[in-house]
């Protein structure tokens, strides 16, 4: 499977109590599809995939497929603590016929590379899927590496991997060392990097509610290979990653984000809680000058 584009990692809309508003993430995933994104990402951790249940895991990845149909690519997070829950999502992905998995490692238990190599593989037999693999050390405590991408190697299913680590020697290491790994940004505000670098794939929270600003910056990277357009268009994008990332309220920014689109997306689920009137306020103040710097710098001939 080839991973280009722009892949939104849903968000999971709520009601004020805290319980899935399942129309909402219905009409959430029906605006990414008519969006034009190339694949959509359900489970991921912009879905809050760590504060629901396994049910209610499945049934989300059961309505993203009755809600994307073939239009556009569908992948299933099986990130987990316990293997079996992985498991499960992996099997779900199959018989629900999505298109790929994104494969994580297990938070908390720290396992050595080999452990989570074979962890990996074990969530490969169960989908027997094509593979995104999830390398996000910030919260899995662990880094997926060499000897690990040595093993799952072994498995023509792992195909791609999004690289959450900050690290550039990481874009540098896969670029040169695992060139038949597709390297998919996962570091937000180093997607100019993972452009000059080959990837050819972004997985991006904002997509959900900014996603032709987000393809503007791929389509003059890795379209036009226009970078000149595309520093340009990132230097627009930066202020917006720092409102991101600041504080831990990435999420949450995801979400008044959708809801300035006029899309319902709820809450956020403990331990994490709304924005504030001020975080707001800066937000949306951060995005009103990004739409419109990158709607002058795409009208420019």
């Amino acid at each position: 499977m080839k991973f280009e584009g722009i892949y939104a990692p849903v968000i999971t809309p709520h009601m004020e109590d805290g319980s899935i508003d399942r129309d909402a993430f219905c009409a959430m995933v029906e605006f990414l599809v008519t969006s034009g994104v190339q694949g959509i990402i359900n489970g991921g951790s912009t879905g809050e995939y760590y504060a629901q249940t396994v049910e209610e895991r499945v049934e989300l990845a059961n309505l993203a497929k009755q809600v994307v149909g073939n239009r556009t690519a569908l992948v299933i997070g099986t990130g987990a603590i316990r293997l079996p829950d992985s498991l499960v999502m992996a099997e779900t992905a199959a018989k629900i016929g999505a298109d790929a998995i994104l494969v994580g490692s297990p938070p908390y238990s720290v396992p050595t590379e080999q452990e989570n190599a074979l962890n990996a593989l074990a969530i490969d037999r169960a989908a027997d899927l094509p593979i995104m693999l999830y390398n996000y050390p910030g919260r899995m405590c662990i880094n997926m590496g060499e000897e690990f991408l040595d093993r799952v190697g072994r498995s023509r299913n792992f195909c791609a991997i999004k690289e959450s680590s900050g690290d550039i020697n990481r874009v540098h290491l896969l670029a040169r060392d695992y060139p038949h790994i597709q390297m998919s940004c996962g570091m937000d505000d180093q997607a100019l990097e993972f452009f000059a670098w080959g990837a050819r794939s972004w997985v991006c929270g904002g997509s959900n509610f900014l996603p032709r600003e987000h393809a503007a910056l791929y389509e003059a990277c890795a379209i036009e290979g226009n970078f000149e357009k595309g520093r340009r268009i990132m230097s627009a994008m930066l202020p917006l990653m720092r409102v991101l990332e600041q504080g831990g309220k990435f999420v949450q920014c995801i979400k008044h984000g959708c809801e300035m689109n006029g899309l319902k997306a709820g809450p956020p689920r403990p331990p994490l809680k709304p924005l504030n009137k001020d975080d707001k306020r800066q937000l949306e103040q951060v995005v009103r000058v990004l739409k419109r710097t990158i709607a002058e710098i795409a009208a420019e001939k």
